[in-house]
C-alpha cells in the first residue's frame, strides 16, 4: 500500500493529524470506496482490552470491514503515546489519542521529546483520600507508553507528590484492576469515557472509591502544559459512587498520519458518522460523538480530507 509504504518518521515529527475528536468509533454502509483502499490489513490502535477505546475500535473495524470491503482490526496497544507511534510508523492507518499526549505529538514535547476523565481508583476502605496521599503508596500510573502515565505525572505534579516517592508497577488497565482486586497495589490511574467496562466489573465485586482532582490542580496542569485540561465531575451512582467526585477531563481524538489519502479519510468519518447510533447501544461513549464539535482539534490540525467531509455535511 503505497502511501503507508514509505520511510519511517521520528515520533518528534510525528504527522498524526485529527480526524474526529472526542471518543470516536462507529462507521456505516457505503455504497462505493475509495480507489485508494486494497486488500492489505489495517490496524487501528486501540489500548487496552478493557477500555473504552477497545471497544470503540473493535466496532468501527467491524463496520468499515462490512461497509468497506476492506480488512479491519483493532489492536491492542499500551495506550495514547504507543497509539500515535504506531500510527506515525505507518504500523496503524487510525489510532485513538487523548488531547494532551496529541498536542504533545506534533509538538515535539512532553513525551515526545524528540524534534488521553481521569480516574484515580483505590478500594472503598483506603485510608488515600486525595493526591496527596499518594505519597509512599504503589500505585499504577499506567502502561509505559500511555496516555494514562502522562497524566498521572502531570497531577501528581500539580498536588505536589514527589513521582519518585510512589511505587509504580507501570500496569495497563486489566492487570491494574487484577491487582487492586489481590491488594497488591495501593490505587491506579485511568483515563478513558464512562463508564469503563473494566472499572464497572471491579466495582461489581470490590467496592472501590475514585480520589478527586480538584479544580485548583486542574488550573496548574494547564497553566504549564497544553491548555488540553477541563474541569469535569463523575456523576452519582458511578461505579457505586453515592456523592459526585470532581475530577478533570480531556478530548479524545481519532487520529491519521498526514499522508493518508483524502479520499481514505473521507470513507472512515462517512461510517463513523452513519454507524454512531448503532454502535452507541454498545458503546455509550459514542452517543457523545457531533460533528458540529468534531473540528475542534487544535492545536493539532484537522487532516484535508476530514476538511473536506465537514465542508460537504455543511453545504
Amino acid at each position: 500500500m503505497s502511501w503507508r509504504g514509505g520511510t519511517r518518521r521520528s515520533w518528534a515529527r510525528i504527522p498524526a493529524t485529527i480526524v474526529v475528536l472526542m471518543v470516536v468509533g462507529s462507521s456505516s454502509a457505503c455504497s462505493t470506496r475509495a480507489t485508494e483502499w486494497d486488500d492489505s490489513r489495517y490496524e487501528i490502535a486501540s489500548g487496552g482490552s478493557e477500555g473504552v477505546y477497545f471497544a470503540y475500535g473493535s466496532e468501527l473495524a467491524d463496520e468499515l470491514s462490512a461497509s468497506l470491503g476492506v480488512d479491519m482490526v483493532a489492536e491492542e496497544s499500551a495506550g495514547s503515546v504507543d497509539n500515535l507511534l504506531r500510527v506515525s510508523t505507518g504500523d496503524a492507518v487510525l489510532g485513538f489519542a487523548q488531547g494532551d499526549a496529541a498536542a504533545d505529538a506534533v509538538a515535539g514535547a512532553g513525551a515526545f521529546d524528540r524534534p488521553l476523565p481521569v480516574r484515580v481508583v483505590v478500594r472503598a476502605d483506603s485510608e488515600i483520600d486525595e493526591l496527596g496521599d499518594l505519597s509512599g503508596m504503589t500505585v499504577s500510573l499506567g502502561a509505559e507508553n500511555s496516555g494514562v502515565h502522562v497524566i498521572a505525572a502531570r497531577a501528581l505534579d500539580a498536588a505536589a507528590v514527589d513521582i519518585t516517592s510512589i511505587s509504580d508497577p507501570e500496569l495497563g488497565l486489566r492487570e491494574s484492576i487484577g491487582a487492586l482486586e489481590r491488594s497488591e497495589i495501593d490505587g491506579f490511574f485511568w483515563v478513558g469515557g464512562i463508564p469503563t467496562p473494566g472499572i464497572a466489573e471491579l466495582a461489581m465485586t470490590t467496592p472501590v472509591r475514585l480520589v478527586p482532582i480538584d479544580q485548583t490542580w486542574v488550573n496548574a496542569i494547564n497553566a504549564r502544559y497544553s491548555d488540553a485540561y477541563r474541569p469535569s465531575d463523575f456523576p452519582v451512582g458511578l461505579y457505586g459512587l453515592d456523592e459526585s467526585q470532581p475530577t478533570m477531563a480531556v478530548p479524545n481524538y481519532l487520529v491519521t498520519a498526514s499522508d493518508t489519502p483524502d479520499a481514505v479519510v473521507r470513507d472512515v468519518l462517512a461510517g463513523l458518522f452513519g454507524a454512531r447510533t448503532r454502535i452507541a447501544q454498545d458503546v455509550p461513549a459514542a452517543a457523545l460523538l457531533d460533528r458540529r464539535q468534531a473540528i475542534f482539534t487544535g492545536p493539532v490540525e484537522l487532516h484535508p480530507g476530514a476538511i473536506e467531509y465537514y465542508r460537504d455535511q455543511r453545504d
